[in-house]
């Protein structure tokens, strides 16, 4: 299912000798302008915007026409965050531009959409040299009064799959810790070792002194790899890199394939690209946002809690605690169910979520996904049977599956979708409608 986006941008995005100005559409405003001042490493950040934008426009499982999606941005109180999905939902791109990367003020808080063309990308490309290069997000007033003629509508359809990876990705990303971190030198010869971009194999990466070696089996400490071609989108910032940093989530013998983040950091800028368990698997699809989607009891709580985010780089969640008069766990709690709408995304080098609202309807998030869908509708039918705390009948068309939540929370089911991914890629219907009656939190 895709979605129309309407864009309305006053004019083209432009770089050149005279700096770069992006042209946005919607968010806090039809048209709003977030920043104006230099970029300190003009190359890096033109390098860095570049990824993000082919990120945008690449769907790197079964390869068709450029995707054309335009990436967001959000100004907040010292940075720029722009971020994007690939066309096929298993790439999510993100550049953060840092208070050292910036030399100028954030005008105005909030997330738009921003304009990136092909001749825009082509002058990005061209971007070189040390002399600080002026950025603009949004038009300036002269400009803005001025564009009767010039105004740039675009229609794109949007696949409802990629709002929906907005609400996935924090959520896997927050279960992610540092696996390794290589400088400049070896994680050059660690990417340049990777297989090529047509590479469809689950490799995994494991700490080898100052670099990563790659397996074909999980071990403990490992990094999951899948589709290393998906990483090339890294190497245009490669040159101005002090570090590579990598993320994931614990590792085990037998480990299925999971989500990764891998962060190039230039000291001014970092450029994050966190690969989804499998080339063929869209964040969408991992339900890793399917309990918060489902959980009532929390409701309240995201709503007290969004009510006092303000634009910080970073959200603190004790301040926030004390601001909400509620402890940490249920913060913590409300802040994933506002990530599910796009309020908030999470920011692995600083193990820290931020505050963004996204210019297009992400309520679509839980509105379209099938699974959600499908639960509430047995949920509401009457289709669930308690038996006790511990156990549940599902009656789903002409089938009746049996649930059980295990001493340890997490909970399994007799149907054939848990029966092929065992939890790993979110909780089935079946288990996600026994928790909207019990409003009780289950894990996969």
């Amino acid at each position: 299912m895709n979605v129309v986006q309407e864009y309305r941008y006053l004019a083209p995005s432009t770089a050149g000798a005279g700096g770069v100005d992006l042209q946005t559409c919607g968010g806090p405003a039809a048209n709003p302008r977030f920043f104006s001042g230099f970029l300190t490493t003009p190359a890096a950040a033109a390098a860095g915007l570049l990824a993000v934008a082919d990120v945008a426009r690449t769907r790197y499982f079964q390869p068709v026409n450029p995707a054309s999606l335009d990436p967001v941005v959000t100004g907040s109180a010292d940075r720029l965050r722009f971020e994007s999905f690939s066309g096929c939902c298993g790439a999510y791109a993100r550049l953060d531009a840092l208070p050292a990367g910036l030399d100028g003020d954030v005008l105005e808080h909030g997330t738009t959409n921003v304009d990136v063309n092909a001749p825009l990308r082509e002058a990005l490309a061209r971007i070189s040299g040390l002399d600080p290069l002026h950025l603009s997000v949004g038009p300036d007033a002269l400009i803005a009064s001025t564009l009767d003629g010039t105004v740039v509508e675009k229609k794109v359809p949007l696949p409802a799959r990629w709002l929906r990876g907005f609400a996935e990705v924090h959520v896997l990303s927050a279960g992610f810790d540092l696996r390794a971190e290589l400088p400049a030198a070896e994680a050059v010869a660690f990417l340049r070792r990777l297989p090529g971009a047509n590479d469809r194999s689950v490799l995994w990466a494991v700490p080898a002194g100052r670099s990563l070696r790659l397996t074909s089996r999980p071990v403990p400490g490992a990094v999951c790899l899948a589709g290393a071609g998906r990483l090339a989108s890294l190497r245009g910032l490669l040159r101005y890199s002090k570090t590579l940093r990598v993320y994931g989530p614990p590792i085990k013998a037998g480990s299925q394939p999971v989500a990764s983040a891998w962060e190039l950091d230039t000291g001014a800028l970092r450029l994050t690209l966190t690969l989804s368990p499998e080339p063929h698997r869209g964040f969408s699809g991992e339900g890793a946002a399917l309990t918060s989607l489902a959980g009532d009891e929390v409701a309240d709580d995201a709503d007290l809690v969004g009510a006092l985010l303000s634009w910080d780089p970073t959200i603190d969640v004790s301040t926030l605690a004390d601001g909400a008069a509620i402890d940490t766990a249920r913060v913590r709690a409300a802040l994933a169910q506002l990530g599910t709408a796009g309020r908030v995304g999470y920011d692995v080098s600083e193990s820290a979520y931020f505050h963004r609202v996204l210019p297009y309807d992400a309520a679509r998030a839980e509105r379209d996904n099938p699974r959600l869908v499908g639960a509430r509708t047995l949920a509401e039918s009457g289709s669930v049977a308690l038996d006790g705390e511990s156990a549940a009948t599902v009656r789903s068309g002409d089938q009746t599956y049996r649930v059980r939540r295990h001493p340890d929370g997490a909970m399994s089911c007799t149907c054939p979708w848990w029966a092929k991914h065992r939890g790993g890629r979110g909780p089935c219907k079946h288990a996600l409608a026994v928790t909207i009656v019990t409003n009780a939190p289950v894990r996969a």
